[in-house]
């Protein structure tokens, strides 16, 4: 800290006084009132509490006070989060819908126990392990049949054309849920991520092959990579699906409080950018595009690799680090910023769009489809002189394809339908 033109020593900012040590015996002192505030709730609450319940509220207090995305899991909330995180869960196999208060099965997914079984799509399931399934909400029922891989379940299913019920005994296997879907829009080729699981970039690399083999190994006139409304989850996930179309630079710096936390991550040639490196390119974002997402969208826009079409997004600019506390569950703890390949933080600003396209709200929706985004969290990280978001970014879109204005204004783009100076994005 500098002295000040007339000697003294000016006040310490805020950052400055957290950053100073404290006493340990200030530290210890403050734990012993912990300790006595907790031994009166014991001793004279009106009804006996759950201690254990007690001090993991008390831990999730102290984490929530730092940010909105630091938090206590506790044992079945991170078991969640696990599966979460890597994609995979114990189960059946099946994309469901509710229906008629009835289970409907959508698709079973290739090579799973329902597959394999022989279970259809638009198969009614009535029964789980005897229990009926009208009156249970999708939620539950998922739960029923999800568990631990190698275990049994029964299930019951109506089939159109079958006078009888059908029943399944089915042994619960490994399911990677699809991260990542698409279609051909004409010669366009659309990639849905809808989330950074470890399943995201192994669901890049299959979509590729598969438009590839679809089309006889002839490139697709362009790409759209849909992040809208994609939540984030593992930072390594955004490098390596940034990387599928970067032969080189930065994609995401971090930095953090210890050397540890604070890394530069890089592309690097491989035989799957260099496939798609002459094919253009457009990223959709809106409101609900975060974390991940932001970092990829960031990088591809500051790499002049992809147009950036859509609304401003989340603007989590954050890294949450999720550490194991053994048997008692795990902490979310957030460990370090992020920033762009161009030194842009996009905490509490988000990403702004090359092009912003809005779309046709429905009267119904109009007023509760925008969000703040991360400035409008209370307790959100702030940057010392960094501008804010403040105003709402829509998080709507269509439910059909020919509704969604963003979709087709880039397939226009790519069409060469519509122009824009910023497709293509020209280097610098």
């Amino acid at each position: 800290m500098a002295p000040s033109p007339s000697g003294e020593e000016p006040e310490p900012t805020e950052a400055e006084k957290a950053a100073a040590s404290r006493d340990p015996l200030e530290i210890y002192a403050d734990l012993n009132l912990f300790g006595e505030i907790f031994d009166r709730i014991r001793s004279e609450y009106v009804d006996p509490p759950d201690e254990k319940e007690l001090i993991r509220a008390a831990i999730q207090g102290m984490l929530t006070s730092l940010d909105p995305h630091s938090g206590y899991l506790p044992p079945t909330d991170y078991t969640e989060t696990r599966e979460d995180i890597s994609g995979q869960f114990g189960g059946l196999g099946v994309e469901i819908m509710m229906e008629d208060q009835l289970i409907k099965v959508v698709s079973p997914i290739d090579d799973t126990p329902a597959a394999r079984a022989g279970i259809l799509a638009n198969d009614l399931i009535v029964q789980i392990d005897g229990q009926q399934v009208q009156g249970m909400t999708q939620d539950e029922a998922v739960d029923k049949m999800r568990g631990p891989v190698g275990t049994q379940v029964t299930i019951t299913v109506i089939r159109e054309g079958v006078a009888d019920p059908l029943e399944f005994e089915l042994t619960r296997g490994v399911i990677s849920m699809r991260a990542v879907r698409w279609s051909m829009e004409g010669d366009v080729a659309l990639l849905r991520l809808s989330r950074f699981s470890e399943q995201a970039f192994v669901g890049i690399e299959r979509a590729i092959e598969d438009i590839y083999a679809e089309r006889d190994d002839v490139p697709p006139k362009g790409i759209i990579l849909d992040l809208r409304n994609n939540p984030g989850g593992l930072v390594d996930q955004s490098v390596y699906v940034a990387d599928a179309f970067l032969n080189r630079g930065a994609v995401v710096l971090t930095r953090g409080r210890t050397q540890g936390e604070s890394a530069r991550y890089d592309a690097m040639p491989d035989e799957l950018d260099e496939k798609l490196s002459e094919i253009p390119m457009v990223v959709l974002i809106n409101g609900g595009s975060a974390s991940a997402s932001e970092i990829v969208a960031g990088a591809l826009q500051d790499h002049k690799r992809a147009t950036v079409v859509g609304t401003r997004s989340f603007g989590k600019g954050s890294v949450q680090s999720i550490i194991s506390l053994g048997p008692d569950g795990a902490m979310r703890l957030t460990t370090a910023r992020y920033y762009t390949p161009n030194n842009r933080s996009i905490q509490a600003l988000g990403i702004t769009p090359d092009i912003e396209v809005r779309q046709v709200v429905p009267e119904e929706f109009q007023g509760r489809d925008e969000i703040i985004g991360e400035a409008g969290l209370e307790g959100h990280i702030t940057i010392e002189g960094q501008e804010e978001s403040t105003v709402g970014s829509s998080v709507y879109v269509p439910q059909e394809k020919e509704e969604d204005a963003q979709l087709q204004y880039a397939i226009r783009l790519i069409n060469g339908e519509e122009t824009d100076p910023a497709y293509p994005p020209q280097a610098e």
